[in-house]
């Protein structure tokens, strides 16, 4: 009985727990919105009614643990291909190529940057789909002889209005609507390195506009009918971290800049070093108690930020709020790059729609798993990737949240304890005195006509 019992329990659970892809006929659709910069923590800080509302009609993740560095496009490269920099080759926001002695600096369209990594819009569309994308880090670049079905290149002039209006236009379009759309948005992350984001007065404001535009995406979405058929995922690419004028390293006090050449800086610098690698090494290696200087071979693992042939032969990290610059001063205040277990560098993720629970909220999850998420959504066969979707599945509806093996594990634990509960049982009653009271053996009255 046991047995049976337990083999039940077993299929019941594989049965529940898996995760199947969306089973709606029309064609799933799909919004990832990034707010530049928004700090996780944001979130407690500051009133945010619309986003608040959001999410409680949705889901929340309190912290994303993004990728090293923690810069925009590395990290926006990451949400949309699942990889780590050192995977998709976005290694930095300036790069530089030492095979084809090329620079990359921000939003160069030349594809051979992009194409060691397969972005989702791509996938979606080489899967018979359409993506639209309005302003988000690379999608103005054709991957793989690939062309987005509708996008927007970037320019800061255009508004936040604008580029959700294109996107819901796009979703809507009676002829060739798209299913997948990314829209990218420049705050709070501006206003975060020019005020810093413990200045609350000046970073209300901002944040005040951005949970506005929240305010504003959910009721065109609503006007348009699409708030209950389209699912929505609002994060972030980074945090960002309380900086100060005070705290800068100048490496020009340490070496000179004949010896090398910066090609990325503040506060994690790319080094390339001009002539004897192991003096520069020294030199840097000594300059500033607050900076950690790497060999590409000694850096850390957990990164995943050394396998890459645009990842310079010396990496320079600013402790927390420290910056580095040659010999020149800074004037911002917040900044964001530094090591991705810090929680300031950690951006928030929410998210609503069909797909998603309903007032559900978890601690954390890695953001190169949104990417196996956002594939089960649209129901397309993702690339080989750095996340994965076990982790991160219970933000979706009908999911067991318990994996088979722990639930295998829970149900032999059960068993254990009802045996063990039975056993007890029976060994007490048998040590038990007896209750039933002696009777005295009847013999049958003489009268009895079966008696011959």
């Amino acid at each position: 009985m046991l047995g049976r019992a337990f083999i039940v329990a077993v299929l019941y659970c594989a049965t529940f727990c898996k995760a199947d892809k969306p089973t709606n006929s029309s064609t799933p659709r799909l919004i990832i919105l990034s707010f530049d910069g928004f700090r996780a923590d944001y979130l407690t800080r500051f009133p945010m009614p619309n986003l608040d509302e959001f999410m409680k009609e949705g889901v929340q993740v309190e912290e994303v643990k993004n990728v090293f560095i923690t810069k925009t496009f590395p990290n926006h490269y990451s949400l949309v291909t699942g990889l780590y920099a050192e995977s998709h080759g976005i290694v930095a926001n300036h790069m530089y190529d030492n095979d084809t002695r090329q620079v990359f600096h921000m939003n160069d369209s030349n594809s051979k940057w992009w194409d060691e990594a397969t972005p989702i819009w791509v996938t979606n569309q080489k899967q018979g789909h359409k993506s639209g994308c309005a302003m988000w880090p690379g999608c103005n670049v054709p991957m793989h002889n690939v062309t987005l079905n509708a996008s927007l290149n970037y320019n800061p002039n255009v508004t936040f209005t604008e580029r959700v209006n294109n996107v819901t236009m796009w979703l809507t379009r009676p002829n060739d609507p798209i299913n997948f759309a990314t829209i990218y948005w420049e705050e709070p992350d501006a206003s975060g390195h020019r005020f810093g984001p413990d200045d609350h007065d000046n970073m209300a404001k901002v944040l005040k506009e951005v949970d506005e535009h929240v305010g504003y995406l959910m009721s065109e979405l609503k006007k348009a009918k699409l708030w209950d058929t389209v699912n929505v995922i609002i994060t972030s690419d980074h945090g960002m971290a309380q900086c100060s004028k005070d705290r800068i390293i100048k490496l020009n006090d340490c070496i000179g800049p004949g010896n090398y050449t910066l090609v990325d800086d503040n506060p994690v610098a790319a080094i390339l070093p001009l002539s004897d690698t192991q003096l520069v090494y020294d030199l840097l290696r000594n300059c500033h108690p607050h900076m950690k200087v790497y060999r590409k071979e000694e850096i850390p693992e957990r990164w995943h930020y050394k396998h890459n042939s645009r990842i310079q032969p010396l990496l320079l990290v600013a402790d927390e709020g420290w910056m580095i610059t040659q010999n020149h001063s800074i004037s911002m205040l917040g900044d964001h790059g530094y090591d991705n277990d810090l929680h300031s560098m950690h951006p928030f993720l929410a998210a609503h729609g069909p797909a998603f629970r309903k007032g559900y909220r978890m601690r954390t999850i890695n953001s190169v798993d949104i990417y196996p998420l956002m594939c089960h959504i649209l129901g397309i066969t993702g690339l080989p990737n750095n996340g994965t979707l076990k982790d991160i599945k219970c933000l979706l509806v009908n999911q067991c949240y318990i994996q088979i093996p722990e639930a295998i594990g829970i149900v032999i634990g059960a068993i254990m304890v009802l045996t063990t509960l039975t056993c007890i049982i029976v060994m007490l009653k048998k040590k038990m005195p007896s209750t039933r009271q002696f009777s005295r053996l009847q013999f049958q009255d003489d009268d009895d006509p079966l008696i011959g």
